[in-house]
This record gives C-alpha cells, structure tokens and sequence, in this order.
C-alpha cells in the first residue's frame, strides 16, 4: 500500500523537492500551498514521471480555521496520512519596531500556528495506529536569535523546541518527529525576504539537497538534521556555547545586513 505524505508549501523550493523525492520512491501525495497555478503544474509533472496519485489543496495557511479544512477535507476523503511534512514558513528582515506588524503576525500564524495545530489534528490518528511519521522544516536560525529578523529566528527556535519535545513523548511509540535544520538555502524566501543580498546568503545550498538530507533524517526517525551549512557558519553553530552573547548577537546582525 503506497504510503501519503502531506506537504506544506509544496509549490516551490524545498517542499517542491520533498514532493519529487516521495514520489520518486512511489508515495502518494496531497501538496498544499496558496498558488494553485503551481500546485497543479506540480501534480501532472508528478504524476506523468511516476505512477501515483497527487491531491491538491489550495489554502493560505496562515488564514485561521485553514487547516482544520485541510484536516476534514482529507477524513472526507478517506485518506490516511502516513506521512506529514511541515515544511511553509517564511520570514522577513529589518528592525522589529520598524516592520509591518501585519507581515510578522502572519509570519507567526504560519510558521507556529499552522505547524502546530496541523501537527495536533493529525498526530492522534498517528497514535492510534501506531505509526507514521513527521518532518517538521526548522533553520538554523533556531539555535540562536537573529536581530534584523528576530520574529523569524524565534519562531524557528519554536520549531525545533516543539519537534523534540513531542518527538521525546511519542519515545514508546512507532511515531518520529523529525526537525530539519537548514542553513541558507536558494528559494524563493531568499529573495521575498531581501536575505539573497546578505553576507549568509552568499554560499546557498540547494533545496534538493536539504530536502534530501530531511527526507532520509525523517525515515530514519532522527530527532534533528543540520544541512546545507557551509564551513564558516558551522564553526560559528559550534562556537555558540563558549562565545558571549553580545558578541554572537553582533557577529548575527553584520552577516545579515545589506
């Protein structure tokens, strides 16, 4: 029986990604994102190279009650998710005080909202059959807070918080929770968030091969993966602990502006 994943922000980067590689290994798919233009281009390229099934579900998921809808939309159905993948998120930089207040809400619905409560409606069903697994797209931006983008950082420190925790309370069960942490990478958030011009975009890797990486970190049931991190940045991960934190906050800020 071919397994279900259910992706989030399926339309591009990353997500994109995660959908070939699923589909590639013979999954079916429900892909969700707000261009259904994208969505559907998506799903006759998946299923005309692989002999699955793709539903698509046109939702903006940081609109409240959205993924409830989704969740009822695919019990109507009677699909069973084998596999959800958290991967929508965006971010955005400049001064909090400065920012759009509108952008950063919105910013907050999608990357902590959505995430979690998709997680909660999908999780139970999870359980009750003793399998399934989750993969929930984290940064590297969790392990640290980011002035010129403090929302974002902190909603990816959520992130992963919230993936390990549940991760450790499901320990008796066959049900992982996955965070894949990934460095800068060449997608579209890049270039929405102005962070393409940055110092931390300069050597970007690219979106197959972190949703690789997550992909294989969440069939193995790891807790996290790191991927698409250069050298530079990996001795600047591995000296947070010893490094003091005006010093990391000033060695953030520099990377990130223009």
């Amino acid at each position: 029986m071919k397994k279900v994943a259910l992706i989030t922000g399926a339309s591009s980067g990353i997500g994109k990604e995660l959908a070939f590689i699923h589909a590639e290994k013979g999954g079916d798919l429900i892909l969700i994102a707000r261009s259904e233009d994208k969505l559907n281009q998506l799903k006759v390229a998946l299923e005309q190279k692989y002999a699955i099934n793709v539903k698509v579900i046109v939702k903006d998921l940081t609109k409240p009650n959205s993924t409830l809808e989704i969740y009822n939309e695919v019990k109507n159905n009677s699909i069973q998710v084998d596999i959800l993948i958290n991967n929508a998120g965006f971010g955005g930089r400049g001064k909090f005080h400065e920012r759009a207040w509108e952008e950063d809400l919105a910013m907050i619905n999608l990357n902590i909202i959505a995430l979690t409560s998709l997680t909660r409606y999908f999780l139970p069903d999870f359980v009750a059959n003793n399998k399934g697994k989750i993969l929930n797209v984290s940064s590297t931006a969790s392990l640290l807070p980011g002035p010129l983008q403090a929302v974002y950082y902190a909603t990816k420190a959520y992130v992963t918080s919230f993936s390990n925790a549940i991760a450790e309370e499901l320990h008796d069960t066959n049900v992982t929770v996955t965070a894949l942490l990934p460095g800068a990478t060449k997608t579209e958030f890049a270039n929405s968030s102005g962070m393409d011009k940055t110092d931390l975009f300069a050597k970007a890797a690219s979106p197959k091969s972190v949703a690789m990486d997550g992909y294989k970190a969440m069939i193995a049931g790891k807790l996290d993966v790191i991927s698409g991190v250069p050298l530079g940045q990996k001795m600047l991960l591995a000296a947070i602990p010893l490094t003091p934190k005006k010093m990391l906050l000033s060695q953030v800020r520099k990377m990130q502006e223009i």
